[in-house]
């Protein structure tokens, strides 16, 4: 077996670094979902589910009636075939690398605080998402 050197370390590092930082280079997706409509909520769910899948970026804005879906202690029906909840799907977005953030007019037009939210659920913060939809390499979709 061969000794490695110092400057065969750094290469090795440097080499996974890269390889590290290309997985996580896929498009840009972002979502902005504000329909009342539990189908409409999962499929957009769907949808952010199939791009990280396919090794897309994905960020995910709820604000109005769908960031309802975002409350512990939320109740929602199942949808089918899989039967689960579109805050079943919320919460494997969130464990699949996804960002997602309530508008910044929710939770004080609620009177709550953001521990009422769902683990892995902020807050936004309007500059920075107003950032993040100007970037042009940035695909939105609206449900």
């Amino acid at each position: 077996m061969k000794k490695v050197t110092g400057l065969s370390a750094s290469l090795i590092a440097c080499s996974l670094l890269a390889l590290s930082a290309q997985a996580q280079t896929g498009p840009n997706m972002y979502f902005t979902v504000n329909s009342s409509d539990v189908m409409v909520q999962g499929a957009a769910m769907v949808l952010a589910t199939q791009a990280i899948e396919q090794k897309a970026n994905v960020r995910v804005l709820l604000c109005g009636a769908a960031a309802d879906m975002a409350l512990q202690g939320h109740q929602m029906p199942t949808l089918k075939p899989k039967n689960v909840t579109p805050q079943q799907m919320l919460q494997g977005i969130i464990k699949g690398g996804a960002t997602v953030e309530v508008c910044a007019l929710f939770l004080s037009n609620k009177s709550l605080k953001p521990d009422a939210l769902i683990p892995g659920v902020t807050p936004g913060k309007p500059a920075d998402v107003a950032s993040y939809m100007l970037k042009s390499d940035v695909k939105m979709l609206a449900f």
